[in-house]
């Protein structure tokens, strides 16, 4: 019993038995420590990477946009140290000028911008999607009810070339209405200033997304029709880079892929939180958020893998070539689209 009590008492340091002089360590016990010590200092290194400056542009701050503050606000950013500074620029040709001089590393914005300007030979493409298909509705004033009625009528859009004015042009068209000859087309902005010029009397109808639409709507303006039912698919706005800068970089754009999934399923498995979160940041009423939030999840409006619509970009490749009187066949969204950040971002993240 005796030798056994000691022989386990062996196993313990020294200096807890009777305040002796602990034994040095052995050579290979002391390279074994400082080995560990070692990694484990790389590892914590490693899990508490440096954020990264990493300035992006939106053209407004809208529901439909909202996945970028939500990645910003519920720290889907943070946990991939970037740093991102959400700056808002008005203008698809100042915010392209900006992508491609570096101002900013990610651009979301119209998908057709980023085609003209690929078609152009500009250094860019999309790596993912942000609205992926139409919310808009044509909304009409008091005398407008329904598109017989925008016959000589004035009608508001965001730009008179951009991808939401060719848009309401190509519906307007399904629906009889040839531009310029039946209806005078004008640039009032987006769907907030769509709307004040509406309410205001400045024109007669307009091109109106969700969730402003529900609210004219609310006011007693005339719903005259819904742009899906013309254009079921659609690429509206997507994610794009410096093609070049995003090769050098692609660590740091794989993060910023990952922050975006990460925030598109927020939104999906958060429902009560997320409308919340779109009432009080996007500023909306409660129900506006509600019907808004459901209106882009049921449509899948916001992609759960922050990827491009890619049969919306077809329709957005067609109306590119009509628009430019393009011969021949027309080219694949494979040409325009690089899903390899967002498929990398999924398998590192477990979700595909």
């Amino acid at each position: 019993m005796r030798n056994r009590f000691f022989s386990k008492l062996d196993f313990l340091p020294r200096s807890n038995l009777f305040g002796s002089i602990p034994r040095p360590l052995a050579p290979e016990r002391f390279i074994l420590i400082f080995a560990v010590a070692f990694l484990l200092a790389v590892t914590e290194s490693g899990l508490a990477q440096e954020r990264v400056k990493f300035p992006v542009s939106a053209s407004s701050k809208t529901l439909g946009y909202s996945p970028l503050w939500v990645a910003q606000k519920q720290g889907f950013f943070d946990r991939n140290s970037l740093d991102v500074q959400l700056v808002l620029v008005s203008g698809a040709d100042k915010a392209m000028m900006a992508l491609v001089g570096g101002s900013v590393y990610v651009s979301t914005g119209g998908a057709d911008t980023v085609l003209a300007a690929a078609e152009q030979g500009v250094d860019v493409a999309t790596i993912g999607g942000i609205i992926n298909g139409l919310t808009h509705y044509i909304i009409g004033g008091k005398k407008f009810r329904n598109y017989e009625d925008l016959r000589g009528a004035t009608i508001g859009s965001s730009g008179l070339t951009s991808g939401t004015a060719f848009v309401l042009r190509r519906v307007l068209q399904a629906k009889g209405l040839e531009y310029p000859r039946d209806y005078q087309l004008i640039n009032v902005g987006g769907s907030p200033q769509a709307f004040l010029s509406l309410t205001s009397g400045r024109i007669d109808a307009a091109i109106i997304a969700v969730p402003l639409s529900f609210e004219a709507a609310e006011m007693g303006y005339n719903v005259i029709g819904r742009v899906v039912e013309v254009i079921p698919n659609y690429q509206l706005t997507d994610i794009t880079v410096k093609k070049s800068w995003a090769e050098k970089n692609r660590p740091l754009v794989v993060r910023f892929m990952k922050a975006m999934v990460q925030s598109m399923r927020w939104l999906y498995d958060k429902k009560e939180q997320a409308i919340d979160f779109l009432s009080k940041e996007m500023k909306l009423k409660p129900e506006h958020a509600r019907k808004g939030w459901e209106y882009y999840t049921e449509n899948h409006i916001w992609n759960p893998n922050a990827e491009a619509n890619i049969e919306g970009m077809k329709t957005v490749i067609q109306i590119y070539a009509e628009r430019t009187q393009q011969k021949g066949p027309l080219p694949s969204p494979t040409k325009y689209v690089d899903h390899s950040y967002a498929e990398e971002a999924l398998r590192d993240l477990g979700k595909r």
